[in-house]
């Protein structure tokens, strides 16, 4: 009688240096592979740990490119796109090269700052001429390409600190990657272009380690934004939420319209929401297709867990030279009509 030992899944990787495949050059001696990806704020990284005891290896020049795709062995792989080489590290012993990359289209010019007002503007043209200057693709919504903006200035700003800032007055996502410039609102469960996301299906065995956490200080009800009618020369406010008025968030700073106001108070309010009930999640077998905005559903655990509608805000996926592959997630509540009740939920365990 033969008895089979049974095989156990192996990660797999593909690098390329400047367009020259190194994955088999690279294979024996990698110590980990660590790739983040997050919504916004900051740029995608790859940061790669290299045995180089018996210097085989030369150190990559800044400014380098570095393609990467990841995935299983016997399945496709799955791109994650070009990587610029921003930091270069030599220690030992025993030696070890590592690099640091970020997302390739993150320009140095994108983090310059610079001056500029903008006047009576489209929140799509603001977006489409910044992408231009980068010589990036915009792909922007049309919920958000529409909104008007009278007056802002982009006082000693970098275009990549700007665009952050209006992501978040309009609870968008802002990202760049592989020469395009996404603007989108969080949470829509859409592609730019429209295409629907497929939900990804988690139970309790797809893990090893998960925290899940409700927070009291984020249990407001409702959200004040200001703003100044020129008009009548007097400070205004809108209310967005409204259970109550006895816990509502108040907004720092003054808007120029009613119109925007309101908008900064809606995204306020929307992030708040989001944000009331978070989860950590650790896949003992890598997911290399998940990436931020994937709506996700969780079985398998309590049901104020199981019955909340997800979505991923970062993902960390980590690949060591011993073949093994995990996904770390960052989850918060997907902003969804239905996830409505779960909100009151969240509120009353918080009170």
């Amino acid at each position: 009688m033969t008895v089979h030992a049974r095989l156990q899944p192996q990660a797999d990787y593909r690098i390329t240096l400047d367009g020259r495949d190194l994955s088999r050059l690279i294979a024996p001696k990698l110590i980990s592979l660590t790739l983040s990806e997050s919504r916004a704020e900051e740029s995608d990284t790859l940061d790669l740990v290299i045995d180089d005891s018996k210097n085989t290896f030369a150190i990559p020049k800044r400014g380098a490119n570095i393609r990467v795709a990841i995935g299983w062995v016997g399945e496709s792989l799955v791109d994650k796109g070009v990587f610029t080489v921003d930091e270069i590290e030599h220690s030992g012993a025993p030696d070890l090269i590592t690099i640091r990359a970020r997302s390739a289209s993150m320009t140095h010019a994108m983090h310059e700052r610079r001056e500029q007002s903008w006047h009576g503007q489209t929140l799509g043209a603001i977006v489409r001429t910044i992408a231009s200057r980068h010589s990036l693709k915009a792909a922007v919504s049309e919920v958000l390409a529409s909104v008007a903006i009278a007056h802002i200035d982009q006082t000693h700003e970098s275009d990549m600190s700007f665009l952050t800032r209006l992501a978040r007055r309009f609870d968008a996502v802002m990202n760049v990657k592989d020469l395009h410039l996404l603007f989108m609102p969080i949470g829509t469960g859409k592609t730019a272009s429209g295409r629907a996301l497929a939900e990804v299906r988690l139970t309790r065995k797809d893990g090893d380690s998960h925290r899940y956490h409700v927070a009291q200080r984020e249990s407001y009800s409702a959200v004040r934004a200001h703003w100044h009618s020129n008009g009548a020369g007097k400070r205004r406010s809108v209310v967005i939420g409204g259970e109550n008025n006895r816990n509502v968030k108040v907004l720092p700073e003054d808007y120029a319209s009613e119109a925007e106001a309101r908008a900064a108070a809606k995204a306020e309010y929307a992030r708040v929401q989001r944000s009331q009930a978070t989860m950590d999640y650790t896949l003992a077998h890598g997911r290399a297709e998940v990436f931020p905005e994937l709506p996700v559903t969780i079985k398998g655990f309590k049901p104020e867990i199981d019955d909340t509608l997800w979505l991923v805000k970062r993902v960390v996926h980590t690949l060591t030279g011993d073949a093994g592959f995990t996904s770390a997630l960052e989850l918060e509540v997907r902003d969804d009509p239905t996830t409505a009740k779960h909100r009151s939920h969240f509120r009353k365990r918080a009170s």
